[in-house]
């Protein structure tokens, strides 16, 4: 076990400045949940932590209280059902699932342990709630997006960093129901910014070679990467892809900016992860997912690579320098 990990299933009443009565109030009782996820362990440590964290100051702790079973797709989303299967067979209180892609698995697996989703785009229109104020099943927790309009607004910073522009790609994963919505907001701000898109389909590294040869074919001059956990998972391949190609590229996930991305514009992953904890805590004392809303991000980020930009030629106007939250030099 790593010190990290002591520190945070260490992190006691005390140490959080709550009572030290606090846990005297909680059932003995062990509860177990599930945690499943399409990325490693290793590409979403810091969410992972930052969850465990903000489990811990609403009275849970892994090892103590609370037991925890992930189960890892390595990036693999196709097995994501049978991964979800083995949750429900373990018979774990509750599913912990980020993205689309891992809460639809969980929710064919079962209809009635509840579901935590994090991150999916659209779960409407994906199906995981009938609706965000009411969502009526065994599904609930929080969307990344509010409403697809984020995917226009990626696309405007593009054009306001590269204005000449005119041929733009958009990197998707075809397996991920979250990537149709994506697409078509795209597509949309595409038309009014008089940009031709690309849509360009990668289900893992091993198409990335082909994926941006195609947009080498088509003479791409920027590049939008999708909120795809494959693409989160490989930030520092696509990164490598996309400065050899002299592609500017807008993420959806600070992450990738950090690995060499130009720019990203999206929901921090690390703040908002403390709300499904939240959620977890409602639901572990009683609540029904059926009676919790959806909620929707109030704040998203505007994340800048400076050194990508100067290895790209790329001088960023102030326009777009004065509205970033992280100015990575």
């Amino acid at each position: 076990m790593n010190n990290r990990r002591k520190i945070i299933m260490g992190l006691g009443a005390s140490a959080l400045g709550q009572p030290l009565g606090l846990f005297a109030q909680e059932p003995k009782k062990v509860r177990r949940i599930g945690y499943l996820s399409a990325p490693t362990r290793a590409s979403v440590e810091r969410a992972v932590d930052a969850f465990l964290v903000a489990l811990n100051e609403r009275g849970w702790v892994d090892g103590k209280n609370l037991g925890i079973d992930y189960r890892w797709a390595e990036g693999n989303v196709e097995r994501l059902p049978a991964l979800a299967a083995e949750l429900v067979r373990q018979k774990v209180e509750l599913i912990v699932a980020p993205a689309s892609s891992a809460a639809l698995a969980a929710k064919n697996a079962t209809t009635t342990t509840p579901i935590v989703m994090m991150f999916p785009t659209d779960p409407v229109a994906a199906g995981l709630v009938a609706s965000l104020r009411r969502p009526g099943g065994n599904v609930t927790g929080t969307s990344v997006a509010a409403g697809t309009e984020i995917f226009g607004k990626q696309l405007q910073f593009l054009k306001e960093i590269i204005p000449k522009a005119s041929r733009m790609a958009i990197l998707t994963n075809p397996a991920i129901q979250d990537s149709i919505a994506q697409v078509k907001q795209v597509k949309a701000a595409a038309l009014a910014l008089n940009v031709q898109l690309q849509r360009i389909d990668a289900r893992g590294p091993e198409e990335f070679g082909n994926a941006f040869a195609a947009m080498a074919r088509e003479k791409a001059e920027a590049l939008l990467v999708g909120n795809d956990a494959t693409f989160l998972v490989n930030r520092d391949k696509i990164a490598a892809f996309a400065l050899k190609a002299k592609l500017p590229t807008m993420c959806s996930w600070r992450e990738n900016v950090e690995a060499g991305g130009l720019i990203g514009y999206s929901v921090n992953m690390i703040e908002f992860i403390a709300h499904a904890a939240g959620y977890v805590d409602k639901i572990l004392r009683g609540a029904r997912p059926a009676d919790l809303p959806v909620e929707q991000p109030t704040k998203f980020e505007l994340v800048i690579n400076m050194k990508t930009a100067g290895a790209l030629g790329i001088k960023m106007p102030n326009s777009v320098l004065l509205r970033a939250d992280k100015v990575i030099e």
